[in-house]
């Protein structure tokens, strides 16, 4: 488990930098320009080169020779362009802002999905592993919960352009720490054109492996819900008379899914594909729930509920793309499942946004359907892949994956 701990702290600080941009960037443009709009589309721009970048960046990052100079390269990449944007927002011309955000959002792939990848270099596979990969996952969580509340705080004392600076300060630790990690590990440096490392590698991996193809599909459609359940806490919590109560059904779900990623994510014994059904079950049942809550207290409790729910699907998301990716696509299935997660919440978030005026509760009920569709989708991919298997005794996902690498059907 060498660099584990350095690796953690660095997923943890680049995170944290991610995580506070969405209200870092609304809130500064807000203090220099009067208008949240503003920041609203600095914000699409720095989130939308994500999906497309995924690919590339995954391609780049099996290619290279030097991937600790890749990885800190995208770090600093990243953090160059927190800062530019602190100083730019709302004084540079709008073009410039965007242009800078777009490079930005270029190296979001590596700090969610890419760093993930790691994992399997620092780890030997087992049971190590998928505890790795369940303290990977709750560094996310633990950023979803920090990070904005720090950004408020600092630009309540203060203002948002030094919020914006603890960001790129935490992007800066982040990059300092992955220069330290051990790199000799990886599926780093095949020569060109080497099989399984081409621009379109991780997409065929997502497809063709049954395993992968079960997952991603899930997810990203689970995500388009999860993306839209911020939107609507708000309208909930208006509708139950307490607009500001709306950061407190945010927060409790957020704090139930650092909590099961802590707890539940650590489960070893419980197969990953299972794992995940049982995750978007218990998510999408809680807030079902939560849809009929009479009061905001209850409502609360049931999202810390789906929140613990979820916490462990994360987990068994990460250690399912290890166990089943080509060797030489790794980094690329990584950052494509976190690119088609991003785009899938949001597409959520913009959904909700034009059927805002419909009952909040309905909307929530809606996002709890989502959650329960993704562990159906999940279970008929899985069986449905599984019986030309069954019949053949092989199959796609056998010839493409990795040597030493867990049988489909085994723990």
């Amino acid at each position: 488990m060498r660099g584990l701990w350095r690796y953690l702290a660095a997923a943890l600080a680049a995170r944290f930098a991610s995580e506070g941009m969405g209200m870092a960037l609304v809130l500064l443009a807000l203090e220099r320009t009067g208008s949240a709009a503003h920041g609203a589309f600095v914000l699409t721009a720095w989130l939308a080169p994500h999906v497309l970048a995924a690919p590339l960046a995954g391609a780049a990052a099996a290619r290279t020779r030097r991937p600790r100079l890749f990885h800190v390269g995208a770090l600093a990449g990243f953090t160059a362009a927190v800062a530019a944007l602190s100083l730019l927002l709302g004084r540079a011309p709008v073009a410039v802002v965007i242009a800078v955000a777009v490079c930005g959002g270029t190296c979001g792939p590596m700090v969610t999905g890419g760093l993930s990848s790691l994992v399997s270099g620092l780890v030997p596979a087992g049971a190590g592993r998928d505890r790795a990969y369940g303290w990977d996952a709750s560094t996310y969580n633990a950023a979803a919960v920090t990070a904005p509340a720090v950004v408020s705080l600092v630009t309540a004392l203060a203002s948002a352009a030094p919020a914006m600076a603890a960001l790129a300060a935490s992007g800066a630790l982040a990059a300092v720490l992955a220069a330290g990690l051990p790199y000799e590990g990886q599926d780093a440096g095949p020569l060109r054109g080497a099989p399984g490392t081409g621009i379109t590698a991780g997409l065929v991996a997502l497809w063709r492996v049954r395993e992968l193809r079960a997952v991603t599909s899930a997810t990203t459609l689970a995500f388009v819900g999860i993306g839209s359940l911020t939107t609507t806490s708000v309208l909930l919590a208006a509708g139950l008379g307490s607009p500001g109560a709306g950061g407190i059904l945010v927060t409790a779900f957020a704090v139930g899914a650092l909590t099961g990623s802590l707890t539940l994510g650590r489960l070893t014994s419980v197969e990953s594909g299972r794992l995940a059904r049982w995750a978007l079950t218990g998510t999408g049942a809680a807030l079902a729930a939560a849809a009929l809550a009479p009061s905001v207290a209850v409502m609360a409790a049931l999202f810390a509920v789906a929140g613990v729910c979820d916490g462990p699907l994360l987990t068994a998301t990460l250690r399912i793309r290890s166990e089943h990716a080509p060797t030489g696509a790794r980094t690329q299935v990584f950052t494509l499942g976190a690119g088609l997660k991003l785009t899938a919440a949001a597409a959520g978030a913009a959904l909700v946004g034009f059927a805002a005026d419909a009952p909040a509760r309905t909307l929530l009920a809606g996002i709890a359907g989502l959650q329960l569709a993704a562990a159906l989708l999940h279970a008929l991919v899985t069986v449905r892949g599984a019986a030309p298997q069954a019949a053949t005794g092989t199959s796609e996902a056998c010839a493409t994956a990795p040597a030493g690498r867990r049988s489909p059907g085994g723990p």
